[in-house]
């Protein structure tokens, strides 16, 4: 049986938007090393195949209701490299407001650091706030970034291939170190970079980091397609999971790859209690703690309208069409709001959790059975573990969830290999000359 990838996506003290506000919480955790690294030494004594840091070049929401401020992820990745041996570390980075040399040196360098550990999320940020800390008065077009990012991609992968892997000879007696002539220029001219080369640092352990996307829109998906080894995506019903699925798998044999070589890993929230009643007890605390009134200004700022808490989303909204920010996430909210008839109030608790990804309160097995289902029935590779409130929630996962798995031969029970590709059972890529 193919083993289920697990990824620890890792948010300051919890994805529920009140988790700072337990008893429990550290509201100084986000920007605290040690927090970071408490919670991946736990990711790895589970068996993760990685952990995962989001980020975007602007602060996120209003710093007056919820912890604001993020690390800079490569940076503090190093740090989490420095106290793990086996797991994974994905970064996100934007192919918007970076430029290919210094990302792709800074991702180089992160899986030497790591012996081979190295992930990048490819993202092209949405909304106009980070564009305007760029020198933009708006941001660019959905597809105008996407075919941005894809030239991106293309040339970060010719710089980490500017070096052949025997390139470096360390001949003493010759005093040759590098063979000059196994490292080269890429002399790229495209439409939004012009690159010379070589990168200045030396092929990697991993050869190029594992390339991760998160977009689900069209463009999000084609690109993904093309380039993406692992996925991170949002889905609420199984139905949406399969089709996704298979449309991705799809489109990726459709451009000569291996579909099993993209493995697809759903979001979910996981409430877990050692009883169904002390899961939604805790759900329930959470819900309680919400600010209804701003996280309605969050859902008016994405629709562009103005809301009534007690009644259900305008009949009027955009379409996906009509809108250039976060296109996918646009449309599965008002799905769901749309689906089960959720007025603003109720769209606002079923968000609270993970911003769309799927929550599931329960036992450790009511936890370990939403996974299989899911799993089993042509819907995920394995799932982007998104604990409602953090230490606590990665540790009910990895210490009653994980267990569950391993004894229903799901999940390994010891690492198998030394780098991420390994643990996501890719290969190691050959330089393109």
């Amino acid at each position: 049986m193919t083993k289920l990838h697990l990824n620890a996506f890792l948010m300051g003290v919890g994805h529920h938007e009140a988790s700072w506000r337990l008893p429990e919480s550290d509201p100084y955790a986000s920007w605290d090393v040690e927090h970071f690294q408490n919670l991946a030494r736990i990711a790895e004594r589970g068996k993760l195949d990685s952990v995962f840091l989001a980020d975007s070049p602007v602060l996120m929401g209003d710093p007056g209701r919820r912890p604001g401020g993020k690390l800079e992820p490569t940076i503090l990745l190093t740090a989490l490299a420095g106290v793990t041996e086996h797991i994974g570390l994905i970064a996100t980075a934007s192919t918007s407001y970076n430029e290919p040399y210094n990302l792709a040196r800074r991702f180089a360098s992160l899986d030497h650091v790591s012996h081979g550990r190295a992930g990048w999320n490819i993202v092209t940020t949405a909304g106009a706030d980070a564009a305007r800390n760029f020198g933009l008065d708006d941001v660019p077009l959905h597809r105008e970034r996407y075919e941005r990012a894809a030239e991106f991609v293309e040339v970060s992968i010719r710089l980490w291939d500017s070096w052949a892997d025997d390139a470096i000879r360390a001949d003493k007696q010759a005093g040759v170190h590098a063979d000059a002539a196994k490292v080269r220029p890429i002399d790229h001219r495209g439409r939004f970079f012009r690159v010379d080369g070589p990168l200045n640092v030396p092929r990697s352990p991993q050869g190029h980091p594992l390339l991760v996307q998160a977009g689900s829109s069209e463009d999000g998906r084609q690109f993904a397609a093309r380039y993406a080894e692992a996925v991170f995506t949002a889905q609420q019903t199984l139905a949406e999971a399969q089709a996704f699925y298979q449309d991705l798998k799809k489109r990726a044999a459709d451009l000569g790859r291996d579909p099993a070589a993209v493995k697809i890993l759903p979001g979910i929230v996981p409430v877990i209690g050692d009883t169904e009643a002390e899961a939604r007890e805790l759900d329930a605390e959470l819900d309680r703690l919400i600010s209804p009134e701003y996280a309605k200004r969050q859902l008016e700022e994405r629709f562009g309208l103005t809301l009534e808490l007690d009644e259900p989303l305008p009949a009027n909204l955009p379409s996906e069409d009509e809108i250039e920010g976060a296109k996918s996430r646009y449309t599965l909210i008002v799905d769901l709001a749309r689906r089960e008839n959720l007025t603003v109030r109720q769209l606002i608790g079923r968000l609270g959790g993970g911003r769309g990804h799927r929550t599931f309160a329960g036992t450790p097995v009511q936890v370990a059975d939403a996974i299989e289902d899911w799993s089993k029935n042509g819907a995920a590779d394995g799932f982007n573990i998104m604990p409602a409130v953090l230490p606590s929630g990665l540790e009910a996962f990895v210490g009653k969830v994980v267990p569950i798995l391993q004894e229903r031969g799901l999940f390994r029970t010891e690492y198998e290999g030394a780098t991420l590709r390994e643990h996501y059972g890719l290969p190691r890529p050959g330089v393109a000359r």
